[in-house]
Order: C-alpha cells, then structure tokens, then sequence
C-alpha cells in the first residue's frame, strides 16, 4: 500500500477538567490580547448599538486560534462561529487568521489515527487500501478527512472522528455555559438553558456518522440530478461508528472564488445556486443543512459543480415551523406589518403583549432584514452595508430584556444558516436575484 508521509500531530485533550484548563487558557490569551480598557469598554459596549471590536495583534490571534484548534469538539465550534464573519468581534486582520479554525483544526497524532483506523477495521485494516495518504486534507472540530483509494479502485474521502470528542461534548458546553455567565454574555432575561440544550443534541447528532450517512442519502433525493450540485455517496461497507467514508471529489473551498483567479460572473453563480438551495432547504425540502461553513462547499472548476460537504448538521423542519416562515417572509416583502407581527409571535420572536416601542423595534429589524428579498433585481452584496445595520439595530434589541418570549431552540440553527448564506454572498461580494427567487419559493 502506498503511504503518504505522516504529520506530526496534537493529542485531543479529553476529561472535562482538562478541557476547562484549556478552554481557560484560551480565553487567558483572549483578555490578555484585549487589556484590562478593552475588556472595560467590551463590557461597557455589550449592551449599547456599538460593535465591539477585539483589537488582537496577528501573533495573539494566533495563539487564541491554535488553543482552540488544539481542544476540537464543541469548543472549537464556537470559534468557527466567530471567524464566519470577523466585522462585529474581530480586526479584518484577525479574523482571516481566526477563518483557519473552519476547515484545519489541529490532526491527530499518528498513534491515534492508526488505533482509531485498527479499531474500526480490524488490525490488518491497509489490505482493504492500495492508497491511504496520513496527513488529512481537512480537520475541523469533529474529526479529519483522509484521501484513500481501495484495492477495487474507489476514489474516497474518510471522515474519521477524533477519540474522545464524542464523549466531551456535554462537558465542553457545561464548561462554556460557566464562561458565558461569568462573563454575563447571555441577553438580559434570556434562559440559555434550552438553547445549550439543543446546541447538545445537535453536537451529538454531528458526531453519530450512521445518522450523517442517513442525511446525505436523503438530501440527495430532494436534490435529484441537478447539474449544479454534486453530492457525495456513502460507501457503507468501510463506514463504521467512527469513520464516515464517502466519494472523494476534487474542488477549492467556495470562497476562494473572491481571489481575483475567478470571474465575476463565476463568484454571481455559485452565490446564487447557493442562496436558491438554502431556500429551498426551508420551504421546499423541510430539510436544512445547518452548518455554513464556508468549507462545507467546494467549487469544481471543471465541470462548474458546486460540491455540498458535510450532512452531521441537517435537520428536519416541523411542516408548522416552515409555514411560520413563509407567513414572516410574505409579510416583510409586502411590509405587511400585521402579518409580519403575527409570524413573530408565532414563532417566539416576541409575545402578544410586550411593549410596544420593543415590539415595533423587532418589526422595523425583520423589515430592515429583509431587505435583499424586496429590492428588484440583482442585490449586490459587493457594497450592502446591510450586515452592519442590522447588527447594529439587532444588538440592542438582544440585551435589552423588554421581551417576555423567546423563539424555539430550533431556530437557533436555522438563523445560523441563513446568515451564513447572506455572509458568503458578502464574501463573494456577489449579485443574487433574491426578489425573483424568493417570489418562486414563497408561492
């Protein structure tokens, strides 16, 4: 069997102890990068319409980035989170550095990558391969691809899980739920219970392959033979509990499309396959791809596909949920502010009887928010200063405490995934037709 040379790894740290002495050490870096004034003036900003902003030097984000890339697991999740778009938290500077967290994650060492691969396919486990390459070509929170070929000549890609990140997820989120009272991050009034509770289940979920594989083969089907898209398909004779192997497929992260190697024309494409599936993720399938990270998508140049990667995140949308949403998007196209309130208090946004200067607020931000849906014509995210707007607005309304409801845990992730779309159009600095998408997934 042909073998790449092996990297040299990190060890995954595993005991809820170990892992808050880490996570400590992370967030050490992170106040030590900021300064005693720039933690005053977070604290002091946290609850006003002015971003805060982290002023970290390249080498501080670096540190604070490789000690969370050191833990994986749930905690690194959060920082993939941060680095989505660095204009609210991070320098333009730092939060290039911080985008390193969406797709290289710290591997393995190579004494546990090859017991995970013994103890999934037994000691003998290279005679099924004429090519396994040891050093990954992706790592991220839960685990690393590998490139293999088998004796048959099957082209793939291995998903295999880090030891241990499983069993530390309850653990890793009992230890940030600690960070974020301390640090009083939770809105005012606001039970942040149920929403770690689902951030567990769905951390969970990810890390159960047999139920990715499930994913993938459903999301297939809703997508059918579309030419645009490429799905990858799972070999389940060499997946297991801990490995997920699946068809390998050659593409560059989707984002690389804002390097001036691509057209525009490409960067417009692939941001409006993208915003037109993530639509019809929510009103046609009633199954979502909840996580946007960016390397989740890869364009092939080749054949113009775009490669969707990733399915531990999909969920199904209750058929109530999904009718809320389509009732709160017809209403913000139409400005109907009646309906828009109505779809509010469906959903948990507000209650029937909160303030009314508080309830307005919320009607003016969802209006503001749909902006993209309502302009004519090819939106152009290349100068929209939208995000900042609606931040802005949004801050206060977050912390303020005046609401007396909170939407479903659930939506949670379906917020992140829109907003995870919106913000790789802005990368793309891309022109989408949103007016004309939404009018053909709203009928």
């Amino acid at each position: 069997m042909s073998k790449s040379t092996p990297p040299k790894g990190i060890a995954v740290p595993s005991g809820r102890l170990n892992r808050l002495w880490h996570l400590g050490r992370a967030t050490g870096d992170l106040a030590a990068g900021i300064g005693f004034k720039g933690l005053v003036e977070m604290v002091r900003q946290r609850g006003g319409a002015e971003s805060a902003r982290i002023q970290l030097s390249p080498e501080q984000t670096r540190r604070f980035a490789d000690r969370l890339a050191r833990m994986r697991g749930a905690v690194m999740k959060m920082g993939q989170l941060m680095s989505m778009d660095g204009s609210d938290i991070f320098t333009p500077e730092a939060a290039e550095i911080m985008s390193g967290l969406r797709d290289r994650a710290a591997p393995m060492p190579m004494s546990q990558l090859a017991q995970v691969l013994e103890n999934e396919y037994g000691a003998d486990w290279d005679r099924a391969f004429r090519r396994f390459e040891f050093s990954p070509i992706a790592s991220a929170s839960i685990g690393q691809v590998h490139r293999a070929e088998t004796r048959d000549g099957r082209r793939l890609a291995l998903k295999i899980q880090f030891p241990g990140v499983r069993e530390s997820i309850d653990s890793d989120l009992y230890n940030l739920s600690l960070l974020i009272r301390t640090l009083g991050m939770a809105p005012a009034g606001v039970d942040i219970a149920p929403f770690l509770g689902e951030a567990r289940r769905q951390l969970h979920r990810e890390a159960d392959y047999g139920a990715e594989a499930e994913a993938l083969d459903a999301y297939r089907v809703w997508v059918g033979d579309d030419p645009d898209f490429f799905i990858p398909g799972v070999h389940r004779d060499l997946s297991t509990r801990n490995i997920l192997a699946m068809d390998f497929a050659d593409g560059v992260p989707v984002d690389r499309l804002a390097e001036p190697d691509y057209r525009r024309a490409e960067r417009d494409r692939a941001a409006t396959l993208l915003m037109r599936l993530t639509l019809r993720e929510l009103f046609e399938f009633a199954l979502v791809q909840t996580d946007p990270n960016f390397a989740n998508y890869l364009y092939d140049a080749a054949s113009g596909r775009i490669v969707l990667l990733d399915f531990g995140a999909t969920r199904s949308v209750s058929p109530g949920l999904v009718g809320q949403y389509r009732q709160l998007a017809q209403a913000a196209i139409a400005s109907d502010r009646a309906g828009l309130r109505a779809a509010s208090i469906a959903i948990g946004y507000m209650g029937a009887d909160d303030p009314t200067e508080q309830v307005e607020a919320m009607l003016d931000l969802l209006q503001l928010s749909a902006e993209p849906l309502r302009t004519p014509g090819h939106y152009d995210f290349a100068v929209s200063d939208l995000f900042e707007r609606v931040y802005r607005q949004g801050r206060a309304l977050f912390h303020s405490g005046a609401f007396s409801t909170a939407p479903a845990a659930e939506t949670l992730f379906l917020h992140r995934k829109f907003m995870g779309s919106f913000m790789l159009s802005r990368r793309l600095r891309a022109r989408v037709d949103l007016a004309t998408m939404a009018q053909s997934c709203l009928a």
